[in-house]
Formats: C-alpha cells, structure tokens, sequence
C-alpha cells in the first residue's frame, strides 16, 4: 500500500472522529460549562440584601418629601438553588410622603457572574393578597438578557429593616425577601 494513500484515510478518520466528538460537545457543553438550567419556569423564594443610598430629596414641611434612592446589594436564594443566586442587584426609587400618601416606586436589574441580565419595576402600593407575609410591595419581572431573555413573572416582597448603618449619609440597609414566580417564554 502507498504510505500517502496510508496518511490520507488516517487523516481523514481523525478529522470525522474531531468533527463528531466537536458536534456532540456543542450540544451537551453549553449546559455543562455554563451551569444553565433547562427549567423554562418556577417559583424561587430569595433575598436581596441591600443598602440604600439617599440621592437627592424634596422637602417641604407639613407638605411632603420625596427622596430619590439607589439601592445595591446581592441575593441569595433560600432553597440553595442555582436560579436568583448570588446575582448582583441595583434599584433606583422614588420614596414619597405626602399626607397619607406613602409609598416607594422603582425599578431594579439583577445580573449574574455571566452578566445575563433581569429587569423588574416595583410598587410598595400593588400588594399581592394571597401571600399576606409579603406585605411590601411587588416586582413585575418585564424581561431579561442572555439566558434570562423572554422572563416574566411577578415578585411580592417584605422588607425588613437592618441595624443602623455606622456614618453619615443617611444611608440604610434592608432585607427583601422575594416569593417569584417566573417563566421563560
């Protein structure tokens, strides 16, 4: 047999054998490495730990005050589950006081280690009545990047108000916890 006819068909068969082998890694590597869940919906109990920061305020006596906040802070899941853990979070809010009118509106971005992204709006008026413990408001997720693209779903809260922060500023931290329940369409 010619040695090159030998190197051919040896070469040819490495090169099947590295094109099977890279076309059944690209179908299982993507959820391997990257840890994604192929659950398309659920419902996740988590925290977002936070400190807020005062930006700026209005405050006229005997009339009102509005404060616009940012909030950063990190979650963690309580079940101990991959899906809104340990992702990092940021929240601009309107606080206002006005007569008997009392509420925070915002909206808030959870992004994980990839940077996939979350994206929510919340009201501490919309309380959700068939979870009475989550007596602070609610999130509506309203879609997501990366792995989250096509989320939505709903988020009532409580809030839990931390010890004093050491310092001036006016800064607070406050425990949210979350009951969501979400779906990726």
């Amino acid at each position: 047999m010619n040695p090159n006819i030998f190197t051919a068909f040896t070469a040819a068969g490495t090169l099947v054998k590295t094109a099977l082998f890279a076309g059944i890694l690209m179908t299982v590597a993507p959820t391997v490495v990257l840890g994604q869940s192929s659950e398309k919906k659920g419902t996740t109990p988590y925290v977002t730990h936070f400190v807020f920061r005062p930006l700026t305020s209005i405050d006229i006596a005997e009339l009102g005050k509005a404060t616009t906040l940012e909030a950063v802070g990190t979650t963690q899941n309580m079940k101990g589950e991959k899906m809104l853990d340990k992702m990092s979070a940021q929240c601009v809010a309107l606080n206002v006081a006005s007569g008997d009118k009392k509420y925070i509106d915002g909206a808030c971005v959870l992004a994980d280690s990839d940077g996939d992204k979350i994206f929510s709006t919340f009201d501490t008026r919309d309380l959700d009545k068939s979870q009475p413990k989550m007596d602070c408001g609610t999130h509506i997720i309203t879609g997501g990047t990366g792995k989250y693209k096509g989320i939505t779903g709903s988020e009532p809260f409580t809030c839990i108000n931390m010890p004093a922060l050491a310092g001036p500023g006016g800064y607070f931290a406050m425990d949210i916890p979350h009951n969501t329940t979400w779906e990726i369409k």
